[in-house]
């Protein structure tokens, strides 16, 4: 089998958005912790901010066939819902290709890192996670001007 990254050369660099989120439901008592800062590890919606925003940076590392783009901005919104955090990440650039590769790979990574930071509440006696889940990971708008 043969693998390659899709040609873009002949593609105008044009502006490009993409936004993706998703969301870590979490038993009400780590949700509480969260809202009274009594995580151990510190505070998992603040490193959730700084983790998405080095994903997307590293995002053609970690994706085989990704192109490495020069982007431009990210913002990434952490969101303290009823029983789940959610995670929402904006990327922007002036490129021959999306960005939405990039926002996808920064809203999983500052899940996974939300994940670690509070697993000790969440595992029961055997280590299982009864209640956590990661869920709707999905590319929400995208543009190209």
């Amino acid at each position: 089998m043969v693998f390659r990254q899709v040609d873009v050369s002949h593609k105008p660099v044009s502006f490009r958005t993409a936004t993706a989120s998703g969301r870590i439901r979490l038993s009400p008592k780590t949700i509480a912790l969260i809202k009274r800062r009594k995580v151990i590890k510190g505070d998992p919606l603040s490193l959730a901010q700084i983790t998405g925003i080095q994903a997307v940076k590293k995002t053609p590392d970690l994706l085989a066939l990704c192109h490495p783009l020069k982007v431009e901005s990210t913002d990434v919104k952490v969101r303290l819902k009823e029983g789940a955090v959610e995670v929402s990440v904006t990327v922007a650039a002036h490129e021959k290709t999306g960005v939405e590769m990039e926002a996808l790979t920064a809203v999983s990574i500052a899940l996974l890192n939300i994940w670690d930071m509070v697993k000790q509440y969440e595992k029961d006696k055997v280590g299982m996670y009864h209640t956590t889940r990661i869920e709707s990971l999905c590319v929400t708008k995208k543009t190209k001007s």
